[in-house]
């Protein structure tokens, strides 16, 4: 069985926040122990971002080019990335409470954008009231078979906790979804935020549980409304995931992999590049490509400009790639400022608002690449002809006739003219290398090269 995606979708450029770490507007929300903003993150320290700090910034996103918005955990939890839900009917309260997230999703659809919320249904923080009352009650609890525990009484041992967890951490139990009062549970939590107006549900390591579990998710979701959108964490080839009756998408890490080796790391030829990602869209359904949600970092990856080891011009030539790839683009907070920062939890650094500290030259690249993005119908189509003119440049075309856009990826170190077989009449430099007039298109050294139509 296979559904379409939904058709905002296809025309979506996501923007990922980390709450905790976008904008703190509310100061009577911080936590006890918060840090003046833009210290050096960890995996515990709290700087105090909350929602209305996004609300505050949705101009910011909106201007950038994007249109959707993918939050992670925002219910109430004890750590700064909050994947430790204690409550999942109630907003955190360092981030606010439901009147800010209700102000929060229609200052987003007055926009004109949409907003999608992260689903951790496989385990939550020992905070939570089912898992508190297992450790106060044991055997007496009624909520003990929400979870697997393993031996009474249950016991929170950092080092070796008697209950199944999500990785070994044992602040984080995991649910026993095969309880039809855990599932009964989730899917109630689910309708209700969909009755507050969000627009879909990011599932967190959804490999971690029974794809059964999902298919019901899948079914509750739908009946709500065919237009939410549902994307699946994972971090191979999703083929299992995007057939139809689970999720809508994937994060599609194998093509950041393929990308950022290509044009970051230089590890990988342009003939490599086209061949894996070929290979890529081989294995997922075509009804699912456009579903696929592209991105070049995340929380749990290193930062762009980072893995682009500061240089601008492979970082260009990533971002290129990543918003003329079918399906849909999605840009990490701060990426589009040059916010650097290694692995979790270096890449989880406080948003600068002082303009000053931004990056402009990464800034004014990524507007100029998003609005391309958003000009151009034919880039959200699943054909993709890749093709490596030699081992160092790659030509892309995407769309036809009107909607043709093309694009050159040169990692050598000398300028080369594109091959005329691999042009077509009226195209014009949108973005990148720029002929001077009268010369074939050609795409300097280490640079990237758009051609489209209009020339925008």
């Amino acid at each position: 069985m296979t559904d379409q995606v939904p058709r905002w979708v296809r025309e979506a450029i996501f923007y990922q926040i980390f709450p905790e770490r976008f904008a703190n507007a509310d100061r009577s929300l911080d936590p006890p122990d918060v840090l003046p903003w833009g210290g050096e993150p960890t995996r515990d320290n709290f700087f105090g971002g909350d929602l209305q700090g996004i609300i505050d910034h949705l101009d910011h996103i909106r201007d950038l080019g994007a249109n959707a918005l993918y939050l992670t955990p925002i219910f109430a939890a004890e750590t700064n990335h909050r994947y430790d839900c204690i409550d999942y009917t109630r907003i955190d309260p360092h981030l606010g409470d439901l009147d800010t997230f209700r102000r929060l999703v229609a200052a987003v659809h007055e926009r004109g954008m949409r907003i999608v919320l992260d689903a951790v249904f496989n385990h939550c923080g020992i905070g939570h009231w089912a898992f508190q009352d297992v450790l106060a009650r044991g055997a007496d609890s009624p909520y003990v078979n929400w979870f697997y525990v393993q031996d009474l009484p249950v016991q929170p041992d950092p080092a070796n906790p008697n209950y199944a967890t999500c990785g070994g951490a044992y602040y984080l139990p995991q649910w026993n979804v095969h309880n039809p009062e855990v599932r009964a549970h989730h899917f109630d939590v689910t309708r209700r935020w969909i009755a507050e107006g969000i627009d879909g549900w990011r599932l967190d390591v959804p490999y971690y549980m029974n794809q059964n579990f999902w298919r019901r998710f899948r079914r509750v979701v739908k009946n709500e409304s065919a237009d939410l959108y549902i994307v699946a964490e994972y971090w191979e080839v999703a083929t299992d995931w995007v057939r139809g009756d689970i999720a809508d998408g994937a994060m599609n890490y194998p093509l950041r992999d393929l990308i950022l080796r290509f044009v970051a790391d230089r590890t990988i030829t342009a003939s490599a590049f086209a061949q894996g990602v070929h290979d890529l869209w081989r294995q997922l359904p075509t009804s699912a490509i456009p579903g696929m949600l592209n991105l070049l970092g995340s929380h749990d990856t290193e930062r762009l400009l980072t893995r682009c080891q500061g240089d601008r011009r492979r970082l260009r030539q990533a971002l290129a790639l990543l918003v003329t790839s079918p399906g849909v683009p999605m840009i990490y907070y701060g990426d589009e400022v040059g916010l650097t920062g290694g692995n979790d939890p270096g890449c989880r650094g406080c948003m600068p608002w002082d303009t000053e500290r931004w990056d402009t030259e990464v800034l004014d690249v990524t507007r100029a690449l998003l609005a391309i993005r958003a000009a151009h119908p034919g880039l959200v189509n699943p054909d993709d002809d890749l093709r490596a003119v030699d081992e160092r440049l790659l030509v892309r075309r995407r769309g036809s006739g009107p909607d043709r856009v093309v694009v050159a990826v040169n990692v050598g170190s000398d300028d080369r003219a594109l091959p005329p077989e691999l042009l077509e009449p009226g195209l014009h430099p949108a973005f990148g290398s720029r002929p001077e007039p009268g010369e074939p298109p050609t795409v300097r050294a280490n640079d990237v090269l758009v051609l489209t139509p209009s020339g925008r």
